[in-house]
């Protein structure tokens, strides 16, 4: 699996039908459909995308998107293309696959619904014209993040998660990990952000804690607020990363990505985290958060860090509703062949 930072063919979206993920009201419904369409939008300016969309969402969709974005119909529950869409991958000849995993709804949940993300996979990875890689494993794609030399950041309560894969070790994730995205190194971080695991959250995944900015390079969400409990998280995160090398053999240099002031909502403490980003060809599309000091810094530091141009686009929207830009996106490598 090539790394996030590497060129890419095109970025893929999927666009929010009416349901859990839009809200109860016509005002919630729209906000949520703009910020979508804000991504995808955003994206367009520097490669080509391609959005999926559910049959009674296209005008919507038609509305807010750029008519330079291809749409392209299937049957949706929600929209997080980074969790219900296929893992892209490159072969040792250069040719395109796409790892379908199986999809229950981030392990489950009542609230959730997957009967058609559960096919996403499989119909995106035609459509890219890719080799669809089935798996037997219970996995999202914001539950990984590679390098894109054979490391990958994973957390111990998402694939290890019994409502996921209740009759899987670590050994057997590893061997399963290798198959299909080539990681011959796993890190295992012990947990995620702590309002992950309230709803509607994914119970861990480690694109709203981690992520890599170049090889040896880690970004890492950061909390300075003792009172907050991702405080103690994301020391333990650090903890483990200082001591762990990559698939070359290679310490890590650890960027911290410090959260805004913000400390709580009206549901409690917040997970907003600068680390759930999404990596373009020659950009980077930063989450805001509505404080201009702190989204300034941290696109600062992303700018340095990937050495490319930072969009700001308000995520909140998306936070509230259980993830983030980078939770909506996902790319498909450019073919080297």
């Amino acid at each position: 699996m090539p790394a996030e930072f590497e060129p890419h063919h095109r970025a893929w979206l999927a666009f929010p039908r009416d349901g859990y993920d839009l809200g109860d009201d016509a005002e919630s419904a729209e906000e949520a459909r703009r910020t979508w369409a804000a991504v995808a939008n955003a994206a367009a300016s520097f490669e080509p995308v391609t959005v999926v969309v559910d049959p009674s969402s296209r005008a919507h969709a038609r509305r807010l998107l750029s008519s330079e974005i291809e749409l392209l119909e299937a049957p949706l529950d929600d929209a997080w293309m980074r969790d219900i869409g296929p893992t892209f991958v490159l072969g040792d000849d250069g040719s395109l696959g796409a790892v379908h995993w199986v999809f229950n709804g981030w392990g489950a949940n009542s609230w959730a619904t997957w009967d058609h993300d559960a096919e996403i996979g499989a119909t995106v990875g035609t459509h890219a014209g890719a080799e669809v890689i089935p798996s037997l494993l219970v996995n999202e794609g914001g539950g990984i993040h590679v390098d894109g030399e054979g490391t990958v950041l994973v957390t111990e309560t998402v694939q290890l998660d019994p409502r996921r894969n209740p009759y899987l070790s670590k050994a057997r994730v590893e061997q399963e990990l290798e198959r299909t995205i080539g990681a011959t190194n796993v890190i295992w971080l012990p947990r995620g952000l702590t309002r992950d695991y309230l709803p509607p959250g994914t119970r861990g995944h480690v694109d709203m804690v981690a992520c890599f900015s170049a090889p040896g390079t880690i970004l890492l969400h950061w909390q300075s607020e003792p009172s907050h409990p991702d405080y103690a998280v994301v020391r333990e995160v650090r903890s483990i990363l200082e001591q762990a090398l990559d698939a070359a053999g290679r310490g890590f240099e650890i960027i911290e990505l410090p959260a805004p002031e913000t400390q709580r909502d009206h549901e409690g403490f917040v997970e907003w985290s600068y680390a759930n980003h999404f990596v373009v060809n020659g950009g980077v599309i930063s989450c805001g958060y509505g404080e201009p000091a702190a989204d300034a810094r941290a696109a600062a530091i992303l700018a340095e860090a990937y050495g490319r141009e930072v969009v700001t686009i308000d995520a909140r929207p998306l936070l509230i509703r259980g993830g983030g830009i980078h939770c909506i996106t996902q790319q498909q490598p450019a073919v080297s062949r």
